[in-house]
């Protein structure tokens, strides 16, 4: 398949764009600059997000876009729109944790405990799933990683969920990139979770 990834040049982004390239998608990475050190098999587009005309130039004619950014840097009512006028299929979106419940009708972000400083991203990644659940033209999935979301082992084994926060026998929630990617990849090439969220951790 031809899939664009925005945000290639980001620390999930990277590993997204690797996983794909290890199945032998065409990878087409979309970001505001190139990087110096990309493989020499990807393809780069530049676009800047708030710009949906330039955006959608960038997408159309891939059979799946990725968007991996930081949302409280995004615009994400005109990256939608920008994806809307490519005509871009399907679109997944590498999304939070703080929007999964720990229990039902508590959701993390809404925790007392949970930290000031993760807010500022945290709570515009959730308006975006909001935004997501309430669009009518576009095949979205949001995929929540774990609490822990860092480098790592690509190991292959994990669990999804939907909206539950998932928790590790160690009593961790936790997911590496290279697991992330993985699932995400699994996703695209046997879509199982359109139109909704799901979860992915140990």
């Amino acid at each position: 398949m031809r899939i664009a990834v925005i945000g290639a040049s980001g620390n999930v982004g990277q590993r997204i764009v690797a996983e794909a390239l290890s199945r032998r998608h065409q990878v087409i990475a979309i970001a505001r600059t190139a990087p110096t050190d990309s493989p020499a098999d990807v393809t780069w587009k530049a676009a800047d997000l708030a710009d949906p005309d330039a955006t959608a130039a960038a997408l159309t004619g891939n059979d799946v876009a990725v968007l991996s950014v930081r949302f409280g840097n995004t615009d994400f009512a005109r990256a939608l729109d920008g994806v809307r006028r490519s005509g871009v299929p399907r679109l997944l979106v590498v999304g939070g944790a703080a929007s999964l419940e720990i229990a039902p009708g508590k959701m993390l972000l809404d925790q007392p405990e949970f930290p000031d400083f993760i807010k500022p991203e945290a709570t515009p990644a959730r308006a975006a799933l909001d935004m997501l659940r309430s669009e009518s033209d576009l095949d979205w999935t949001y995929i929540s990683p774990s609490m822990m979301f860092g480098p790592g082992e690509r190991t292959g084994t994990f669990r999804l969920g939907k909206d539950m926060l998932l928790t590790a026998a160690d009593g961790q929630s936790h997911i590496s990139y290279e697991d992330y990617a993985i699932a995400l990849l699994d996703e695209i090439e046997t879509p199982r979770h359109s139109r909704t969220r799901f979860t992915v951790g140990y």
